[in-house]
């Protein structure tokens, strides 16, 4: 597809019919006439009418913002569950939009052992429309439960979610990471299904990092609402990496917009590490000196040529760590499972054996662990977790 001009009109009130003034509509039709062009494409979303208009009167088609990105995503959904989210975003957006689409076969239908008049086409359409919109729902909440069940067997692991804007490298991160093979490519919404690997940070140190669809500017509602079971693993994070292209000229509006998409899916509250990517191709070296005096928690690597990643996954751990709470673990010997369990969620800080008279022998561990995995642990094994009172640590000797 070639662009082959641009048209921006500021207005006080949007035209209720053709959305932008007549003298602009004018200008518009000679432009596609002059420049034999087969498609408009809109930066804001049209009601049915508006579009209808605005065909009729320039003579090619015209695609809205909403129905770009319900195309481009239709193109990039690969599995099955990306094309069952986009579809039903494509049918939720076509509904009200059949007006103009059905026109020509607005007939009505009738005859013998039909009731009344019949429907006309449209109707029909509408209501086959509507039946294929509550399938697809039934298909996605059966995925929905299908993650959650997965999400309960990760409880053991810090889930970590990359996020940004569309573009901004955030798989290319994820290879990185994972040393794995997810599918990067210079293009928007390369990537539409949540992809979650194990990531080893340290040598202690693993976590769940997740690759998430990319957000951009005026993200269409029913896309965020088509692909709920998708943008959980963003709400379920514990941590949030937002990946920033630096060499963008509008990376500051992307960090905007990404904030945005974070409020309204309740997890703008997250802790997040700001990740500036492409930081090798910056042209201005004092950028960086700039950012990292404006952005608090904030790292600088190149995904693509593997620069900054051990700096970056320093600042994850100290960033995770910020949630960590200590405790002292005292636990009869005769329960292995709970001390293995101990072992495996927590940092396991120092581990004595210890006694009382008239009691079994205890092991008794200072332990660092993340406050979700510190509540789950408690819930599992409360009973066995007490404040260590009137016992001495003694050597496995002296015992």
């Amino acid at each position: 597809m070639h662009v082959t001009d641009r048209l921006a009109q500021p207005v006080s009130r949007v035209n209720a019919s053709t959305y932008i003034g007549k003298g602009k509509v004018e200008e518009l039709k000679q432009l596609v006439k002059s420049r034999k062009s087969d498609l408009v494409i809109f930066d804001d979303d049209l009601s049915p009418v508006q579009l209808r208009n605005l065909e009729r009167t320039l003579g090619c088609k015209l695609v809205d913002r909403s129905g770009l990105i319900l195309d481009i995503f239709a193109t990039r959904a690969k599995t099955a569950i990306a094309k069952t989210q986009v579809e039903l975003a494509q049918l939720d957006y076509l509904r009200t939009r059949l007006t103009r689409q059905w026109t020509h076969l607005s007939r009505q239908k009738g005859g013998i052992g039909t009731k009344g008049p019949g429907e006309k086409q449209i109707e029909t359409d509408r209501r086959l429309i509507g039946a294929r919109i509550a399938t697809l729902r039934m298909r996605l909440e059966r995925i929905d439960r299908q993650r959650v069940n997965q999400r309960k067997g990760r409880q053991s692991y810090t889930r970590v979610s990359l996020v940004g804007y569309t573009n901004a490298g955030k798989s290319t991160l994820m290879n990185a990471l994972a040393d794995t093979r997810v599918l990067a490519e210079d293009r928007l919404f390369a990537t539409l299904d949540a992809t979650t690997r194990t990531v080893k940070i340290a040598a202690n140190k693993e976590i769940l990092l997740s690759d998430t669809v990319g957000f951009i500017r005026k993200l269409p509602h029913k896309l965020i609402e088509s692909f709920k079971s998708t943008l959980d693993e963003v709400r379920e994070s514990d941590v949030l990496l937002h990946v920033v292209d630096a060499t963008h000229p509008r990376f500051e509006d992307h960090i905007r917009v990404v904030r945005q998409t974070l409020k309204e899916l309740d997890a703008l509250d997250k802790p997040t590490l700001m990740v500036f990517n492409k930081v090798d191709a910056l042209e201005e070296r004092g950028m960086i000196a700039a950012l990292q005096g404006e952005y608090e928690d904030v790292a600088f690597v190149s995904a693509l040529r593997g620069i900054g990643l051990e700096e970056l996954k320093h600042k994850l751990i100290e960033l995770i760590e910020k949630d960590f709470v200590e405790h002292l673990a005292y636990i009869p010997v005769s329960e292995a499972k709970a001390i293995s369990h101990l072992r495996t969620v927590a940092d396991v800080l120092s581990e004595d054996y210890v006694y009382a008279q008239n009691e079994e022998g205890h092991t008794q561990a200072v332990a660092r662990m993340h406050f979700r995995l510190d509540q789950k642990h408690n819930k599992d094994f409360g009973p066995l977790l007490k404040k260590y009172e009137g016992l001495h640590p003694v050597s496995t000797e002296a015992a």
